[in-house]
């Protein structure tokens, strides 16, 4: 049997997975993935639906399994098997323990599947994998916050929780419509209707002091997740141009990301670094900045250069 030929097997193994995993999947998502024409997906399916594979296709929707059919558990190669190793560690420290107590069962019933050899394989190379958190996500007593943010967005219920934001010194009690989650800067977030703002809002995640899944309905429709993060970078931005010196430069190269930075040009003893950032966040910039401002130089827009000034200003009448 020739490689080609095992290529297109491997494929098509490949296919009926992904078919089984999800409701719908699209032709074009699976040519992607593959990285082949559509042409080749459509004979390839062809071919399942010709061995017996009970395949349902819409014409611009895409290509379902018929409810109910089912292969037996398929075996996992050497390379799967270790991947569920980091995915274990990870939802152990970036989850809540309800939601890893419910990984940790599906990991038990994929490992039943698993070869002796990647059995063993999986027992000795976990216990030289470690993940540490850097903050605590959740509030100490609540275990289960994800998983009932996650029913809220999928049921469409309503979820009560109380809330401390960053500007507040008390928990204030908020009714919300949960639309979806995002990790970012190591924390949990939340995307939300809030009733109490009568707007969207974002909330994070070790800010909530308890949490309880309402038996009310969402009160309206709301957009996908993504559309939400784009309306909040919507405001407009201003090129920030920072020039720092090369022996500083690579103390602040992990955490430049988070202020906006956007490319750099290397010079002799400098490099120039190049920012956007929005109208609200110029406070957070000038405050990180000041972490390095003995080594570098703001170039331009002048009102950064203000701000960095007042802010200096307000520090030398404290000294």
């Amino acid at each position: 049997m020739n490689s080609e030929v095992l290529k297109r097997f491997d494929r098509i193994v490949a296919i009926l997975i992904q078919l089984q995993s999800k409701r719908v999947v699209k032709a074009q998502e699976l040519a992607d993935r593959f990285g082949v024409s559509l042409r080749t997906i459509y004979r390839d399916v062809r071919t399942l639906e010709e061995s017996g594979v009970p395949i349902v296709s819409e014409a611009g929707i895409g290509y379902s399994i018929m409810e109910g059919y089912r292969l037996p558990p398929v075996m996992f190669t050497r390379e799967e098997a270790t991947s569920f190793i980091a995915a274990e560690k990870l939802m152990q420290r970036f989850s809540d323990k309800s939601l890893g107590r419910h990984f940790q069962s599906a990991i038990y019933k994929i490992k039943s599947v698993l070869r002796w050899s990647e059995k063993d394989l999986y027992d000795s190379l976990e216990k030289n994998v470690l993940v540490h958190e850097t903050f605590p996500l959740f509030k100490d007593g609540i275990s289960n916050a994800l998983e009932i943010l996650m029913n809220g967005i999928v049921n469409k219920q309503q979820v009560l929780i109380f809330y401390l934001s960053f500007e507040s010194d008390e928990v204030s009690e908020r009714v919300i419509e949960p639309i979806g989650m995002f990790h970012e800067y190591n924390f949990w977030y939340l995307v939300a209707y809030c009733h109490l703002r009568h707007d969207y809002r974002q909330f994070r995640s070790d800010r909530i002091h308890s949490i309880r899944l309402l038996d009310k309905p969402f009160t309206r429709e709301h957009e996908r997740l993504d559309y939400y993060l784009k309306e909040k970078n919507k405001s407009p931005e201003k090129l920030i141009r920072l020039r720092v010196k090369k022996k500083a430069a690579k103390y602040i190269k992990n955490s430049r990301r988070f202020y906006g930075f956007i490319s750099e040009e290397v010079q002799e003893d400098y490099i120039n670094m190049n920012f956007m950032c929005s109208e609200e966040a110029v406070q957070h910039f000038v405050r990180w900045y000041m972490m390095i401002g003995d080594y570098a130089e703001i170039i331009e827009p002048e009102p950064v250069k203000i701000a960095a000034r007042e802010l200096l200003q307000k520090i030398a009448t404290r000294l």
